[in-house]
Formats: structure tokens, C-alpha cells, sequence
């Protein structure tokens, strides 16, 4: 009796949340195991996801979903506002190997005087995001694009490349090359750092050490570590001299942040830290609030005229023995 009672509550339950739940757009469950869900939410609590099939009510444990993404929504289109750069609908999860083959070529290197770095292209016209601490008070920059061809992995060097925008607080930096030609840049989609999960498998590609095209795997440690009044990533991705200002990705080859630093110290190991894709769509929405200004004291920029030489030496002068 006892069962029956708990089998007719739970039906009435389910047909409440049904109710509750009519006219909601379907979302997909990317779930950690590989496999994936769709249908009505009904609850999305801490511990569990409850969702609606259509045919049965099924309850998932909540660390074991990956991603939820609503199915009806329009996929965000850039708006004259944000045309410098896309976002894409969430695709299935690739393993590394082939997200890799997917994104790669839209990573470049930066390189200044006295460092180098990495960035990646947001907009095939040659816009490229890197860190601010990576040009930091230079202007003598070079990118290197690594084309792929049918035979080998070619460098492609520009040498014309123009600082666009600048931000020291949020250690983001916006590049222009401006001898692209008519070359169109390979370009990767932003993502949306706030679905990100803790444990969620994601992946780097940079030039740590100068070692070109190194491909680093980690997890996110946690998704809101606030340092110094900023919100990051905190990953287990491996982070060096020269993978700064390149892409953090997910398995699906979206750029969910953007490297930035590391704890290093004896016995510290696993503490990486990215700019959310958030943080970063923020700062290319208002680029001219940070728009780069050689003339401007605040910008970083410390470059001095050097003083004229005199070509004609002053007679009678000698010098001392």
C-alpha cells in the first residue's frame, strides 16, 4: 500500500512539474560520461538536474552533467557592437586530438624586443587578443601564423601589427595586423565561461619557452578564483614563460578563457589561472573605452624620442688626453 501511495505522489509530481514546465524550450545535457540528454528542465539544483523527456522523468546526479545549453535559443550573433568577434552554438565534445586539428591555426605567436607570448585571431580582418603584460610598453611587435598546408606547417611572419586596444587591469590586449593583404585569418568561436564545470576537461595551445604549438591538458580547478579583485579560472593546465595571452579552450574548440599567470613557488604545482571568456567578451564590447593612444600617459606606452645627433662637430674643440 505504501508503494502504490509513493507511485501515485511521485506521478502527481511529475505532472505538476510538467505543468510548470510547459512552453519551456528543450535544453541538452552534455553529460561527463560522453553521452548527452535533451529535454524539459523542470529542476536544476546543486545536487541534481530533473529533466523532462516526454515520455519519462529523469533525475541526474549534477556532477555528472558537463554542460546544459537551452535548444531553442538563438545562437548569439554579433552585433555591430561585438562584430569582432563570434560565438557558436555549442557543438559535441571532441577529444583533445581533434579539437586540436580543429583550432590550432588560429593560435599565434607574439614577440617583442626582450619577450614573447601567444594570442589568438577573433576576426579574419587580423584581430588578435593577447595579454597586456605580454606587449607591455613595447610597439615593435611580430606575429606568426602557422599556416597548414597539404605537405608541411608553414610560418607566416607579419611585421606590421598595430595596438588596438589596451587594458592593464584586465591584463587583455587587442592587435591588428595591418599587412594581412588579402589573407583572411583562421579564427576561433568564444565561448560562455559561467557553463563551465568544476572538473570539466580543457586544453591550451601556446608557445611556453618559445617551443611553438605546445598542446597542454588540465581540468578546471574551479571556475571563480577571485585574485586581487578579479575573477579567473583556475585550471591545472600547464602554464610557462610564453604560453601567456593564448587560448583556454573546452572539448568542443569554443575559447572559454585566456592564459594569463601562474603560482610558482617550491612544491606548488597545478595553479594556473585564464580570463574568463566573460571578462574578455566585456572588454571587446567596449574596446574604445580601452582604445590605444600613444600620446596618452595611462597607456603603458614609454617609448621617448631619442635626441638628434649633431652631424657637424664643433671646431677647435679637442679631446682631453
Amino acid at each position: 500500500m505504501h508503494g502504490t501511495k509513493w507511485r501515485r505522489l511521485s506521478l502527481a509530481l511529475g505532472l505538476a512539474l510538467g505543468a510548470q514546465a510547459e512552453g519551456r524550450d528543450a535544453s541538452r545535457l552534455d553529460l561527463v560520461s560522453g553521452g548527452a540528454v535533451e529535454g524539459q528542465v523542470l529542476i536544476d539544483a546543486p545536487d541534481r538536474v530533473v529533466v523532462d523527456l516526454g515520455f519519462e522523468v529523469l533525475t541526474i546526479p549534477a556532477d555528472a552533467v558537463r554542460r546544459m545549453q537551452a535548444l531553442g535559443a538563438e545562437p548569439a550573433a554579433a552585433s555591430p557592437a561585438t562584430a569582432l568577434y563570434h560565438s557558436a552554438d555549442q557543438g559535441p565534445a571532441m577529444n583533445v586530438k581533434e579539437a586540436v586539428e580543429q583550432v590550432a591555426e588560429a593560435v599565434l605567436r607574439v614577440r617583442t624586443p626582450v619577450g614573447l607570448g601567444s594570442g589568438f585571431a577573433i576576426h579574419p580582418d587580423g584581430y588578435v587578443v593577447t595579454n597586456h603584460h605580454v606587449i607591455d610598453g613595447e610597439h615593435d611587435l611580430t606575429l606568426t601564423l602557422f599556416e597548414k598546408t597539404a605537405q608541411e606547417l608553414r610560418p607566416v611572419l607579419f611585421e606590421n601589427v598595430r595596438i588596438v586596444a589596451l587594458s592593464s587591469l584586465l591584463d587583455l590586449a587587442l592587435l591588428k595586423i595591418e599587412d594581412l593583404g588579402e589573407r583572411r585569418l583562421p579564427v576561433v568561436p568564444l565561448g560562455d565561461a559561467r557553463t563551465l564545470v568544476q572538473g570539466e576537461a580543457v586544453f591550451s595551445i601556446g608557445s611556453p619557452l618559445g617551443f611553438d604549438r605546445t598542446v597542454s591538458q588540465g581540468i578546471i580547478s574551479l571556475k571563480n578564483r577571485p585574485v586581487d579583485g578579479q575573477l579567473y579560472l583556475q585550471t591545472t593546465v600547464q602554464i610557462n614563460p610564453g604560453n601567456s595571452g593564448g587560448p583556454l579552450f573546452d572539448l568542443s574548440g569554443q575559447v572559454i578563457g585566456v592564459n594569463n599567470m601562474k603560482i610558482r613557488s617550491i612544491g606548488i604545482e597545478g595553479l594556473s589561472f585564464a580570463i574568463p571568456s566573460t571578462t574578455l567578451k566585456g572588454f571587446l564590447e567596449n574596446v574604445d573605452a580601452y582604445a590605444f593612444d600613444a600620446r596618452s600617459p595611462n597607456n603603458g606606452y614609454r617609448y621617448n624620442p631619442p635626441p638628434a645627433a649633431d652631424p657637424t662637430p664643433t671646431k677647435g674643440v679637442q679631446p682631453d688626453d
